[in-house]
């Protein structure tokens, strides 16, 4: 390493996201070789990096971990909420979550310690398929999977994508998205009278929960792992 972005070498060694990052920055609990870190600063080999004043060390191995979250577990790295994912998993190794999933919602979602990887898979340009469970508080009809699928004008300005949306039983249907809107399968229920009584995420591209219990986690390699980077194109 020559130079880096400071946001990057943070999330190259596992300690957030490249966003998250610049939160750390401007808060003023990051410094380098002793002075407090600014925005947009870069890093050169050998200097010293803290983070809360605790030396920030790389990784010694690539982490990509699937993670069966339970409701209540919030997805953020920040240690003032006790009930933060980071600590709720337990992971020998620092890693951060990919993405977010509500708090009242379960479901799949990946940690690494990778930066590179986790924009790749976070970013809405990409695309990437996310695929649901839900279940609502009364029947799903042909009008709403019809209506759910062709897009939802959430607001004046927001409309969301076209999505496949198939009905599974009385009260549940399955929805697959490309984007990521915050609480965006609530909110486009909601316009429809729907309120969402459980929302599981399955699939976040070609991982998916399997038989991987609550509150467990597995960790991605092989076949899986290299399946993910060829659908990202990252792949050698």
């Amino acid at each position: 390493m020559d130079e880096m972005r400071l946001n990057k070498y943070l999330s190259d060694t596992g300690v957030c996201s490249r966003r998250q990052a610049d939160k750390l920055i401007e808060a003023g609990r990051v410094s380098i070789n002793g002075l407090k870190a600014e925005l947009g600063q870069k890093v050169t080999e050998g200097a010293k990096v803290c983070v809360d004043g605790k030396p920030v060390k790389k990784s010694a191995r690539p982490v990509l971990i699937a993670v069966n979250k339970p409701v209540g577990v919030v997805t953020t790295t920040a240690k003032e909420e006790a009930a933060n994912i980071v600590t709720y998993v337990g992971y020998p190794e620092r890693i951060y979550p990919i993405g977010r999933l509500d708090k009242d919602s379960e479901g799949l979602i990946l940690m690494t310690n990778q930066g590179d990887l986790a924009e790749k898979i976070a970013h809405a340009r990409g695309r990437h398929e996310k695929e649901y469970l839900v279940t609502v508080d009364h029947a799903v009809t042909k009008e709403f999977i019809e209506a759910m699928a062709a897009g939802v004008r959430l607001n004046e300005k927001t409309v969301t994508r076209r999505c496949q949306v198939s009905k599974v039983s009385r009260n549940r249907f399955r929805i697959v998205l490309t984007q990521g809107l915050n609480r965006q399968i609530r909110r486009m229920c909601e316009t429809f009278g729907y309120k969402v009584v459980e929302l599981r995420r399955v699939r976040i591209l070609n991982i998916t929960l399997g038989d991987l219990q609550l509150g467990e986690y597995r960790e991605i390699v092989g076949e899986e792992y290299d399946a993910l980077l060829d659908a990202l194109g990252m792949k050698e």
